[in-house]
Order: structure tokens, then sequence, then C-alpha cells
């Protein structure tokens, strides 16, 4: 089975800060999936004693514990599977980049174990299995445009109009989603209004959107790596109408429904040295 696993932007996301049962930050995020996305393969193991992930990016397999094998783990304890697989990821999502490619990675393995085994695994429960591996694991469980509440379980659908392409572009270094949180609280909160973004994406009004927007995590992140701000202000130079950092970076991205000007702005960023994706918004 081959599995297109897509990266998402946070065109807006408001930290309302941690809950006291348990410390996880209480969150109001626009997210948009993009068609940026990763390939992953599963092939089942009929004969052998365990299952193998390989990957391109040999960053992700020095990591004890990666998504794909905790998403897989965590199901099998669910529903007590004995099968074992292959699974090969092939990255395209740059990582540490707050584009959720881990996430995306986990929840695609759920889906597909689930269908390759015919668990018939309820949405509840898979959301459920999802929010323990990751915050944003449930959003990729389903990845349309929508309003994420919570600590990234509850969705609400939300339309978005028109063609819109997006300009992801990520300096060398990536930031640790943990590092930007432990510090996020510590700086002051900006003035978001979450309902003039909604409106604005439903009428492709992408000025209202760059008006209304926030982000919570970007005033720390920008404190770990100050090139996330050089970054934002040469995308709002070539002309985005709007430029910001994702989730908790380092990526950042404009939004334009401008498809010249955004292939100029990409040939600039790559000749100065960034990670550049060129995609655009999934409905």
């Amino acid at each position: 089975m081959n599995i297109r696993s897509f990266a998402k932007i946070n065109v807006s996301l408001r930290n309302l800060g941690p809950r006291p049962e348990d410390g996880y930050h209480e969150l109001e995020m626009v997210n948009l999936p993009i068609d940026l996305h990763d390939v992953i393969t599963i092939d089942p193991l009929p004969y052998e004693g365990d299952t193998y992930i390989t990957c391109n990016d040999l960053r992700l397999l020095g990591l004890k514990g990666n998504l794909c094998t905790r998403a897989l783990e965590a199901m099998r304890e669910r529903y007590g599977f004995k099968e074992n697989f292959r699974i090969s990821i092939h990255k395209n999502i740059p990582f540490a980049a707050g584009l959720g490619g881990g996430s995306s990675n986990a929840a695609c393995v759920m889906l597909a174990l689930d269908q390759m085994l015919k668990l018939h695994a309820s949405k509840e429960d898979l959301s459920e299995i999802g929010l323990r591996l990751g915050a944003d694991v449930p959003f990729f469980l389903n990845p349309k445009p929508c309003l994420v509440t919570g600590v990234g379980e509850k969705m609400s659908p939300i339309p978005v109009k028109g063609v819109i392409y997006c300009l992801v572009v990520k300096p060398e270094e990536g930031l640790s989603t943990k590092d930007v949180y432990a510090i996020c609280d510590s700086f002051p909160k900006e003035n978001i209004d979450t309902k003039g973004v909604l409106e604005g994406l439903e009428n492709q009004d992408l000025a209202q959107v760059a008006a209304c927007r926030g982000n919570d995590l970007y005033a720390p992140a920008k404190s770990l790596l100050p090139k996330i701000e050089t970054i934002v202000s040469s995308l709002k130079t070539e002309g985005f109408a709007v430029a910001a950092m994702s989730g908790s970076g380092s990526a950042c991205f404009g939004l334009t429904t401008d498809r010249r000007l955004a292939m100029k702005a990409e040939r600039k960023f790559i000749k100065a040295g960034y990670i550049v994706r060129l995609c655009k918004v999934l409905d």
C-alpha cells in the first residue's frame, strides 16, 4: 500500500495557556492541509518476527521511538494483531518545521493498518490513539481545512474559497516543538481575531486573513532562531498577502492567489540557500 502523507500549515494559532490537569496547552488554530507530501509504503511481512521501518532521511532513522513505530505499537496494543510490516518513508516534508510531517506519517500508518487488517476502528478510537502520539495526529486522520481547538482533538471543517498557492520556506535549522512550548508562556500573546481569519478564507480575502491572524508561538520561536523573522520579512517584501511561521517553526510560508509571484519568489529563496517547497492549499 502506497500512501500520500500530506503536510499542513497553521494560518493562525492562539495559545490559550496550559491546562492545570496535565500541562498541555489549549489552542485555537486554523489549519490548512497543503499538497506537499511524503510517500509511505507499507508491505506485510507474514513470516517475519518484527516490523522494519526505513526512511530516506537518515536523521529520522536515528530517532528512538519515531512516530510511525509508536503508531504501529499503539494500534497493536489496542487491537491485538500479530502481523508485522515493512514501512518505507520517503520524506519530502522538511523535518522539525512545524508542518506536521511526523504526525501526518503516524496518522497514515494508523489508517493503513485499519484498512489492511480490517480492524473497523471507529473515528473516535483512532483520534484517541492519535492524540496520545501527538496533538497534530487527529487532524491528519482526515486532513481538511479546519478550526482546531482543545489540545488538537476538536475539529470543525471550514470553507476555503478559490486556489491559494503556498510557498514554504525553511532555514536549514529546525526547532523542537518542546523547546518552543517550554518558553511560550513567558511571551506576550498576539491580538488574534480567529473569526476574521475564517471569514477571509471563506471569501478569498487574504488581506483580511493577514489582518486578523497571528501565531502566539512566533515570538518564542524567533527568539530561539532569529532567521525566522528574516524569512517572514522577506516573504512580505516579495508581495505575499499572508506571510507567517507555521506551528512552532522553523518553516515559514507565504500565501497568494498569484502563481507567477509565487514562482518568482521560489527561485529567489532557493538561490538564497533555503529549503523551499511551492505547493497549493488542499480543500
